[in-house]
Order: C-alpha cells, then sequence, then structure tokens
C-alpha cells in the first residue's frame, strides 16, 4: 500500500512530525511519499527513517525548493 503525505508549505519540524505520525498507520512494507518544500526536512526524514529502520526508496528534488521522499515501513 502507498500512502501520499503532502507536508508542502508547512514549516520544519512538522512535514518530519506529520511523516511519524503517518508512518504509525501503516504495516510493515508500506510505502509513505512525502511532498515537502522544508530544506531541513532533506536531512532530518532519511536521518529518522534510518534510526528508525525504515528504507528510503526514493529521493528526489521535483523543484527548485520541492522534495519527495518515499519511505518503506520496516518491521
Amino acid at each position: 500500500m502507498e500512502k501520499v503525505l503532502e507536508t508542502t508549505g508547512m514549516v520544519c519540524p512538522f512535514p518530519l512530525v506529520e511523516a511519524k505520525k503517518a508512518m504509525e498507520t501503516l504495516s510493515a512494507g508500506d510505502e509513505l511519499i512525502i511532498h515537502f518544500d522544508c530544506t531541513q526536512a532533506t536531512e532530518t526524514i532519511p536521518r529518522w527513517a534510518a534510526t528508525e529502520g525504515h528504507d528510503v526508496t526514493e529521493f528526489e528534488q521535483t523543484s527548485d525548493a520541492q522534495w519527495k521522499i518515499v519511505v518503506r515501513k520496516g518491521k
């Protein structure tokens, strides 16, 4: 299953806070697609994912100051 989380326009740390909440609703192997425009989140989201045992399967810059990251839930 995939869930899309639209956090564009939210200031940090809210993209990460919302990602943590959304991830709790997913099962292992599900993917969370996060759209954001907070530059801090380019570091905090991948760091959080690694710490929690999730895999970042895609990470791309979609425009000048917007990114998309896909996190697959671990255990």
